[in-house]
């Protein structure tokens, strides 16, 4: 029987008798991407959207590769920007661009390997994608609040506590903390070892002092009550299996729910990865060492929470802007306070002799570097 939360398999989707038709060269395709040690779960999500494509091909009678035509692809791209989703909703750009993105990439394969005399997808014109901020980053105050909603009187809230506390301390990935095995985690030096992670890259993670008591004291008290014979996930259900992603962010969203935090601020798994990032920026962290904690392979990916980080460019406008400080020379309410006791203007706050200002640097440079309007400066 299949595991509670384990996906279903994709349907079949073209004819598999035609060698030359869609599925046949489907399969072939992720053959090769599967040989050059793609993920499965990148195999599985370009499956899904090749059917997606491959289904809407048959249902204009377009059943080979070789029968795709530029202004084919090109339909097929308006058909997703007009789709609309059974709540009438249409896919977002990002959602557009994930659909496109396999197509151009088989269809790619397929002429270099000489199974189509050219490729239709090579001038395709990609959905312009919105660089977006996370939705919700939390205070440290809030993550605490999420994270003392487990009860650490059960054995369940003591295992919840310490995934909650992994994710807070380490910013792994969910599926880099489902994935975890008991020989990945040394709490004697207190670091992590994140296996395969994305990309298929290894790295080493520190944790927390909280985070390590907590992990001690489920691996002390709590796993050894859940754990089945020959079993090295770190993390088990209440079933003894390990969890599915699926199963994992439920977690995290119900206790993320359960502290009704203010300005309906929600998130599951990821929200904490933002949060400790952001955090740990805003505490004078170089984001360097950031990037390597969270596994990106561009600095420009680590680069986002520069712009969450608010901390800093907040300190940069109070001592550079005219209408930062009240206290400015030349400012009304300094004159005025100057008028009443008849006292010399103040210099201006400067930083202290020797003072490394990279950080208000790097987080304003992030801001100003980025900006992209397309000439619209209105």
């Amino acid at each position: 029987m299949a595991r509670k939360g384990r996906r279903k398999p994709a349907p079949v989707v073209g004819d598999p008798t035609d060698p030359r038709g869609m599925a046949a060269m489907r399969d072939r395709y992720l053959e090769h991407i599967a040989v050059r040690n793609y993920s499965p779960r990148t195999i599985e999500g370009r499956t899904v959207y090749l059917n997606y494509f491959i289904k809407w091909c048959e249902d204009r009678a377009i059943v080979r590769p070789g029968d795709v035509t530029k202004p084919i692809i090109d339909r097929y791209q308006r058909w997703l920007y007009h789709y609309r989703n059974p709540d009438g909703k249409p896919l977002t750009f990002h959602s557009q661009y994930t659909h496109l993105s396999p197509i151009k990439s088989w269809f790619k394969w397929l002429a270099r390997e000489n199974y189509i005399l050219f490729n239709p997808a090579s001038e395709l014109d990609m959905p312009r994608l919105n660089r977006s901020l996370p939705k919700h980053i939390l205070t440290a105050s809030e993550v605490d609040q999420i994270i003392n909603g487990a009860d650490a009187n059960t054995a369940l809230g003591v295992r919840d506590r310490a995934i909650l506390e992994t994710f807070y301390s380490t910013g792994l990935r969910r599926l880099e903390v489902v994935h975890l095995k008991l020989y990945d985690i040394d709490l004697e030096r207190a670091t992590v070892m994140v296996r395969d992670g994305k990309w298929h890259k290894d790295r080493f993670v520190p944790v927390g002092e909280r985070a390590v008591l907590w992990l001690n004291k489920y691996l002390a008290d709590v796993r050894p009550l859940l754990s089945p014979p020959r079993e090295d996930t770190l993390f088990l259900t209440n079933a003894g299996e390990p969890f599915t992603p699926d199963s994992m962010t439920q977690l995290a969203r119900d206790y993320v729910e359960k502290a009704k935090l203010p300005g309906g601020k929600r998130g599951a798994c990821h929200v904490f990865r933002h949060t400790m990032a952001t955090l740990m920026l805003e505490g004078g962290a170089d984001i360097r060492y950031i990037q390597a904690m969270l596994g990106h392979a561009d600095l420009s990916t680590t680069q986002i929470y520069t712009h969450v980080g608010i901390r800093n460019l907040q300190q940069v406008h109070a001592a550079t802007h005219p209408s930062g400080m009240l206290k400015r020379p030349g400012s009304p309410a300094n004159e005025a306070h100057n008028g009443a006791q008849n006292t010399p203007d103040a210099p201006p706050p400067s930083a202290p002799a020797g003072a490394d200002p990279s950080p208000d640097v790097r987080a304003l440079d992030a801001i100003l570097g980025d900006e992209d309007d397309g000439g619209d400066d209105g």
